[in-house]
């Protein structure tokens, strides 16, 4: 039987939220999320039936309507207009990884009782990512103020028919799957538009994906870091935890113990050295990675709280008897920390490329451009200009999202944080990220050839054995953009250990 993920009390985890979806786990509401939905759900109905003053969003308009009063009658096809009203959104589509994080934070989110929608609404979102069938959401819409507006209603649409989705890799329309597994559309009740379209899901799923992809990203910018600092016949000397210690920033005194972790028993760090200093680029390694390092913990702190918040609105309290308006829904915390975040992912591709530019430059008995006989070859000269594009490109996305604001609900919605757009341009900022990486540790492993017979540390000799597994030395010049899709590649699949991973330590 297949193993299933219990949606329960327990706070979701970036382990967690990898290991559901790249083992395609299927999803469970434990008993207790169960009953804390339909709790909710039934204080709100006996609520309507005796309250004669409105509730935002429950019995009014929305955003600048809210003073606008709606029937009893008319509260299914309130939400109902809200969801399709809503569906706005433009531009590319965005990951079907994405959509299926966007529908595991709904759930989670809706579970802890406080949202007052049906529990038969919660479930259909269930079967959805059980069975990948996976909404069609644009990139471009949302504020990330009132919510993930436009984003939420395209994963909504779905529920009552409407809209596209992807089901078996085919997209179609919505009401056909629902048909196929004979499903009736969800009858929206009372507020559950709202707690559907409310919420900062499309942010945070973005966020948690780029995340995890920046825990390895960062692993990987040491390992490939010192592939080059020992193929640049480079000096351990600035990596000493002394140096470090003085300074306090963790980030800088792990960066440190790690390139010592890696390059132990290397016979080419321990020779003696020509050279008293090396670039920057190499010598700074600890206080330049190690600040991006700082800043994703940051990030990751902010997305541990967020991924287990409810961010709807209006939020009830059955327990207290309180149906509170507020503003959970604002991105602010979550732009802020997606656009430092972009920064320090940045950082890390910046300083790569100028280590991929030192190992091209002829230095240190190194060939220029790292071939046999250059002239003739121009070797490993157009890779790196492919690394300055992209980290040209990086540097352009890293304009902040969250300084911008735009007003809009005329009036009602004036301060808004644009976190969807800074979600957007750190994920395009991490696969960037990987391609100048990739790069770096193409040329890395061209330039440690030219110190053979002298070896590397068993760590970076494997490391660097599985990657000739995929990317061949280049002897004369060759067709070079199949060996760098190969070396992107590697970075997805490649294996290796070192001690305590971010990904198991980060949490609230």
């Amino acid at each position: 039987m297949m193993e299933k993920f219990i949606i329960s009390s327990r706070e979701l985890t970036f382990s967690d939220l990898e290991k559901i979806i790249d083992n395609k786990l299927k999803i469970e509401l434990s008993p207790e999320r169960k009953e804390a939905i339909k709790k909710c759900r039934l204080y709100l109905d006996e609520k309507l039936s005796k309250e004669e003053k409105p509730v935002y969003g429950i019995n009014t308009g929305f955003g600048s309507l809210c003073n606008h009063r709606i029937s009893n009658e008319q509260l299914s096809t309130l939400q109902e207009n809200l969801v399709k009203s809503h569906a706005c959104g433009c531009g590319d589509e965005i990951p079907q990884e994405v959509t299926r994080m966007m529908i595991l934070l709904k759930i989670q989110s809706l579970s802890y009782g406080h949202s007052g929608v049906q529990l038969e609404t919660v479930e259909r979102l269930v079967d959805f990512f059980n069975n990948d069938i996976i909404p069609v959401v644009y990139q471009m819409g949302s504020l990330g103020a009132s919510g993930d507006l436009a984003p939420l209603a395209h994963v909504s649409l779905p529920l009552i028919g409407l809209g596209e989705v992807y089901y078996k890799g085919v997209k179609t329309d919505a009401a056909s799957v629902l048909q196929d597994f004979g499903w009736s559309p969800i009858q929206l009740k009372s507020k559950e538009g709202l707690a559907l379209l409310n919420g900062t899901q499309f942010m945070s799923a973005f966020g948690v994906i780029t995340l995890i992809k920046a825990f390895h990203l960062a692993e990987l910018a040491d390992i490939i870091g010192a592939v080059s600092l020992d193929a640049f016949d480079g000096r351990i000397e600035p990596f000493n935890d002394l140096v470090h210690q003085i300074r306090h920033h963790k980030g800088q005194i792990d960066t440190a113990a790690r390139f010592r972790y890696i390059l132990k028993d290397s016979t080419l760090i321990s020779r003696e050295k020509q050279h008293v200093q090396d670039p920057y680029s190499f010598r700074c390694i600890p206080q330049v990675h190690g600040a991006s390092k700082d800043v994703i913990d940051f990030a990751a702190h902010v997305f541990a709280c967020e991924i287990n918040a409810v961010t709807d609105n209006p939020t009830i309290f059955p327990d207290e008897d309180e149906i509170i308006s507020g503003g959970n829904f604002h991105g602010q915390p979550l732009a802020l920390a997606l656009d430092s975040l972009a920064i320090a992912l940045a950082e890390l591709g910046n300083i790569s490329e100028r280590r991929t530019y030192q190992l091209v430059s002829g230095k240190r008995n190194l060939p220029p451009f790292l071939v046999a006989e250059p002239g003739l070859n121009s070797g490993f000269m157009i890779p790196q200009y492919t690394a300055a594009s992209i980290v040209s490109q990086n540097k352009q996305l890293c304009t902040p999202a969250s300084v911008d604001s735009i007003e809009s609900s005329q009036g009602q919605e004036d301060h808004v944080s644009m976190g969807a757009n800074a979600a957007t341009k750190c994920f395009k900022v991490a696969q960037n990220l990987e391609r100048i990486l990739a790069i770096e540790l193409f040329n890395a492993a061209q330039a440690l050839e030219f110190r053979r017979p002298q070896i590397s540390s068993p760590f970076i000799e494997d490391f660097v054995s599985q990657y000739r597994s995929m990317v061949h030395f280049v002897d004369n010049d060759t067709t070079m953009y199949p060996l760098i899709h190969n070396s992107v590649q590697f970075l997805h699949n490649v294996e290796y250990s070192l001690p305590k991973s971010k990904i198991d330590t980060i949490n609230i």
